[in-house]
């Protein structure tokens, strides 16, 4: 069987794509999936075993340059390459139109959220199989369940598998010096009400030198940089990362002791491998979106969302409690 799936965006989404997957590889033996996926996050899919194909598109750089010719050369090339495979089935889990008007331009039967189920009611016109699915439910159980019903298997009851068992060992190393002990802070994401203070975190990166362990701060814009940098500013131990891509960014999460994180992208994939650690929610709901760790994790990662769970010594002390040492 050969299907694809149509999940564009962002960097967590992506990643939390990735059980309903590991379900139908089980379900389905044989299981062939090309991927339709935006450039900047094109690395995921092909982590996970099943994906045979990444089929990258550029829609946000495309709406910025819609006149230019070589937009319409890309998006021309990109058609051309979803039309050469027939599919068994296209599945669009992201739920909106522009991802659903992309599903129309490939060759075979559609699946998709039906109209109370998507988070654009108008996208799931464009499906020939609509599947009910709840909304009130985390995102990695709301995948599961949208691929389990369009492909017609029973839906598994155990938790999450991320199918990312041995990344590290399949991407090279990172070509940077890391220290030998250290807990990878993620501080930047795409929200200012996402964001923990800069104030919480200098305490992090303190406790953390009394401990012998370094706070490691990796980056994606100029502005995380200059946080990054601020945060250092206070410790002696603190280290900046230099400008990352994601296979690079995997390899520090994977040799991280512990990871402690506001709600973005790469604290999901922390969870989908297995790291320990703290998810700091301060503006959405971890119910639908909270770090769900790998099944496989000796120690999940724990969503902190209240006020006083997110204030900055109930976070050192949390911490403490999973490495002893800080």
């Amino acid at each position: 069987m050969k299907i694809l799936i149509v999940k564009t965006s962002s960097l967590g989404d992506l990643i939390h794509m990735l059980p309903a997957l590991s379900d139908a590889q089980r379900a389905l033996p044989g299981l062939q999936v090309d991927w339709l996926a935006e450039a900047p996050f094109a690395d995921i899919p092909t982590w996970h075993p099943a994906v045979q194909q990444v089929i990258p598109i550029a829609i946000r750089r495309w709406r910025r340059a819609w006149r230019s010719r070589q937009t319409w050369q890309e998006i021309a090339a990109a058609r051309a390459q979803l039309q050469a495979q027939r599919y068994d089935a296209v599945v669009d889990s992201q739920g909106l139109l522009k991802s659903a008007l992309w599903s129309l331009q490939a060759h075979g039967p559609r699946a998709g959220y039906d109209r109370s189920s998507a988070r654009e009611p108008l996208a799931a016109w464009c499906y020939q199989r609509q599947c009910h699915v709840a909304r009130d439910q985390h995102a990695i159980d709301r995948n599961r369940q949208l691929l389990a019903q369009a492909l017609g298997y029973a839906l598994p009851q155990n938790g999450p598998d991320y199918g990312l068992q041995g990344l590290a060992s399949r991407l090279p190393p990172p070509d940077i010096a890391l220290p030998r002990r250290f807990v990878l802070g993620l501080h930047g994401t795409s929200r200012d009400d996402k964001l923990w203070p800069t104030e919480g975190w200098i305490a992090l990166a303190q406790s953390l030198d009394v401990a012998g362990r370094s706070l490691v701060l990796p980056w994606g814009s100029e502005t995380e940089h200059a946080r990054a940098q601020a945060i250092a500013q206070h410790s002696p131990h603190a280290l900046v990362l230099p400008r990352l891509g994601l296979n690079a960014l995997a390899q520090v999460i994977a040799r991280t002791d512990a990871v402690v994180g506001v709600d973005t992208g790469l604290l999901h994939l922390a969870a989908a491998l297995g790291k320990p650690g703290l998810a700091l929610y301060t503006a959405t709901p971890p119910a639908l979106t909270g770090a769900v760790s790998d099944r496989s994790a000796d120690q999940p990662l724990h969503n902190l969302s209240t006020e006083a769970q997110l204030q900055a010594p109930h976070v050192v002390q949390a911490l403490r409690a999973l490495l002893p040492s800080v």
